[in-house]
């Protein structure tokens, strides 16, 4: 149909897997949308900072919460826990970690394209 694309998580486009990971990105309409699993005792500190250096995750996150709990750290001190059904926006300078021993998945729509990239 005219005007319609669509991608799958099934047959990702790009796949990355920093440690504790699992990053699928698919391509569409000039953009890309990440699937996101983080498992537990997965922090940006630990598994991420090591791919792409820097104090803090500079990345600015736009996306929904399909299942697990992050609790996320701005720069400020400030802390917010994101669960299973939230829709969510972090803001550059940001620290996060899994909270429980459930993994975390979320589909991202703003921030995959350069996510965990070195």
């Amino acid at each position: 149909m005219a005007g319609v694309e669509t991608n799958d998580f099934s047959a990702p486009d790009e796949v990355r897997r920093p440690d504790r990971t699992n990053i699928e990105i698919v391509k569409l309409g000039g953009g890309e949308i990440g699937r996101f699993t983080f498992q537990p005792g997965w922090s940006w500190s630990e598994c991420i900072k090591p791919v792409v250096g820097g104090e803090s995750c500079q990345t600015e996150h736009v996306g929904y919460m399909i299942a697990g709990q992050l609790q996320v750290q701005s720069d400020d001190g400030s802390t917010v826990d994101i669960s299973a059904g939230n829709v969510y926006r972090i803001a550059p300078g940001h620290d996060a970690h899994v909270v429980g021993d459930d993994p975390v998945t979320v589909v991202e729509f703003q921030g995959a394209a350069t996510y965990a990239k070195s």
